[in-house]
């Protein structure tokens, strides 16, 4: 078993507390101006030993490397800014796009990304 360790503990509260999934970087500039020390190579092993522990689960954007956040999340989309980058969770539920689905057919899988301007940028 390995053990829990400060920067462990600082990378989980940041994914866990994200309004979206953060990249490695993203997660090393929000603990670093936390106050916590670590090196990106800390938040990538620490990223690869939560994923492996099933506690967060990769999200893969079209066009750039994945990010991450925890795998408890309920069902939810993402919005993009094209501007800036920043990713944030938009909730959907699968019953609302069942209604969506024509008769006769039967949803199985979805797969939904929006982008646009954040409230940053304006319209």
């Amino acid at each position: 078993m390995e053990r829990i360790t400060t920067q462990r503990r600082a990378i989980r509260r940041v994914l866990e507390e994200a309004p979206g999934p953060l990249g490695p970087m993203e997660v090393l500039e929000t603990a670093t101006a936390e106050g916590v020390r670590l090196g990106l190579a800390t938040v990538y092993r620490t990223i690869r030993w939560l994923l492996d522990a099933g506690e967060v689960t990769a999200v893969d954007l079209p066009g750039e490397p994945a990010r991450y956040e925890p795998a408890t999340r309920v069902h939810h989309h993402h919005f993009r800014c094209t501007r800036c980058g920043r990713v944030i969770d938009i909730p959907c539920t699968v019953r609302a796009l069942e209604t969506m689905v024509p008769s006769g057919y039967t949803l199985e899988a979805h797969e939904i990304f929006l982008s646009g301007t954040c409230d940053r940028h304006g319209r």
